[in-house]
């Protein structure tokens, strides 16, 4: 409810402040804005896998599977997509029990479903078809108040690779330090 005051704006009764309240939706600033918030995100899939393409897709829940997530209760280290019967299915995502569910709580590991347009699983079907290469889901996110899943198409990486990666990022590293050292000391 509005009140004119002294300055002939009208005022709220409600406290605008920081700590007023409403909530932790995130909403967007303008129409275009698009309000993300990060839920999980699977940092062994660049250490095992090449990351090539990456697909944002949706994701069938029930409700007790939205309020653990809301709660960052995910796990998706062993995940994988497969697509089987025309259909994209998420494989061994972890998302725990809702502690206040009751007898009708979900199953932790069950298999779901991914929503993607026809176009788009045709060409992973294409892809995936291809010796060596699998989905792997590489983050979980809120997207205007959707779960998303984003699925990379991998292809696995062997232990040389995982060596020569981790040298080019430490040497990379060493230079970053060494021009900074180089600004400071000039």
């Amino acid at each position: 409810m509005a009140r004119p005051s002294a300055g002939g704006k009208p005022t709220s009764s409600r406290s605008s402040g920081p700590h007023a309240g409403g909530g932790s939706r995130q909403k967007p600033a303008r129409a275009g804005d698009v309000a993300v918030r990060e839920i999980s995100v699977n940092r062994a899939a660049a250490h095992n896998y090449e990351l090539l393409e990456r697909l944002e897709t949706g994701i069938v829940l029930a409700g007790t599977e939205v309020k653990s997530i809301r709660g960052g209760r995910v796990n998706l280290k062993d995940a994988y997509g497969l697509i089987k019967d025309g259909e994209l299915w998420l494989l061994n995502a972890h998302i725990s029990p809702y502690e206040h569910g009751n007898i009708y709580n979900h199953d932790p590991l069950r298999t779901r479903k991914l929503l993607v347009h026809a176009g788009e699983l045709r060409k992973l079907i294409g892809k995936t078809q291809q010796r060596g290469f699998t989905l792997i889901p590489t983050r979980m996110y809120f997207k205007n108040g959707k779960v998303k899943v984003e699925l990379a198409l991998a292809r696995g990486k062997q232990l040389w690779d995982k060596r020569e990666t981790e040298r080019r990022r430490t040497a990379d590293r060493e230079a970053r330090e060494a021009m900074a050292r180089a600004r400071r000391n000039s």
